[in-house]
């Protein structure tokens, strides 16, 4: 079989066309995957709005930036894998790699891990991009420790959500800054809730550290989130920000010896730098869902091709309830 379905971005905005294109070869470095499960991210939505010009995806174009799926060739030079593998990664869909929104990609080898036993196709197709941010966040930059406070601004959402998880596998005391609505969900990955709309930034620094703010302030939100996080750090703590675009007064973390670093997930599909380290996160998160320590929340509407435009429009919308994924082969698990 010399062809393949997949769905094609051709105008910024528009809703996706089904077409049939020549199969990728896997090439020196890059293994087939016959792709099980597409994840949905923001970033996703953003591509196709035309406004991710940062992750300068040229159209015509096939997005989505995580996938999960089967080894089906392995390309010279790949020793790691073999035909057959099930794999997941953060492979494409941005910097012109082709994305997982088709039957097949050849993808670098270097970004791939084996998929967790534990995972389902669907499940692990929604972990690569947040599991990876939330690690570069919060053990790259971080280095969290046990008995640290960590505070998770939007930890209900999709960073949000795997960095709450991340840091109380290592040991930390977690607090998660989101709506109400999902304050039972926070308490039961071990987090403690905090509703932004009823309680402002001093006063639960005062209730929860005496005032003395937290270590670690992970925002997955930007904007004026950001703003509080600085607030809300310690003196000499670290603050780490997914969305950290804007522009922000730096006095609040200056006046405290505090620390800021920015992460940003796509450098090494941009620039080639750091795959093989993208390798090494996803094979950590093998090992922490595994473990029982790391399961990502899914929203139980199912996507496949005729339906995936849907799947962008309800995260552009704020509709999703749980990460999307896109089921590319019917029947898969």
């Amino acid at each position: 079989m010399t062809n393949m379905k997949a769905l094609v971005l051709e105008t910024y905005g528009a809703p996706f066309r089904l077409a049939h294109i020549a199969r990728p070869v896997a090439g020196k470095g890059q293994v087939l995957v016959r792709i099980k499960a597409s994840g949905v991210n923001p970033l996703d939505t953003k591509i196709r709005a035309g406004n991710g010009a940062h992750a300068r995806q040229p159209l015509p174009a096939i997005l989505g930036i995580d996938l999960a799926g089967t080894v089906e060739e392995v390309g010279p030079g790949v020793t790691a894998f073999r035909r057959g593998d099930e794999v997941y990664g953060m492979t494409g869909g941005v910097g012109g790699n082709q994305g997982s929104l088709a039957e097949y990609a050849a993808v670098d080898a270097r970004l791939l891990a084996v998929k967790p036993a534990t995972l389902s196709m669907r499940e692990a197709a929604a972990l690569p991009l947040v599991f990876i941010t939330a690690w570069e966040g919060l053990v790259d930059r971080v280095g969290v420790k046990p008995g640290q406070t960590v505070l998770v601004l939007g930890a209900g959402g999709g960073v949000g959500h795997i960095a709450v998880q991340i840091a109380k596998a290592f040991g930390a005391e977690v607090y998660g800054v989101d709506s109400a609505g999902k304050a039972d969900y926070l308490r039961s990955l071990g987090a403690v809730p905090i509703d932004y709309a009823s309680e402002d930034v001093e006063a639960y620094m005062q209730k929860y550290t005496g005032g003395k703010g937290f270590d670690v302030v992970y925002d997955t939100v930007g904007g004026a989130s950001l703003d509080t996080a600085f607030r809300a750090v310690k003196r000499f703590g670290h603050v780490a920000s997914s969305l950290g675009w804007g522009t922000h007064a730096l006095a609040p973390l200056s006046f405290k010896a505090a620390t800021y670093s920015g992460v940003f997930t796509l450098l090494p599909l941009l620039t080639g730098e750091g795959r093989e380290h993208h390798g090494e996160i996803m094979r950590e998160a093998t090992r922490l869902a595994e473990a029982g320590k790391i399961v990502p929340r899914l929203d139980r509407r199912q996507f496949d091709f005729s339906t995936a435009t849907e799947a962008h429009e309800l995260i552009e919308t704020r509709g999703a309830d749980g990460k999307l994924v896109v089921n590319i082969d019917c029947g898969h698990p």
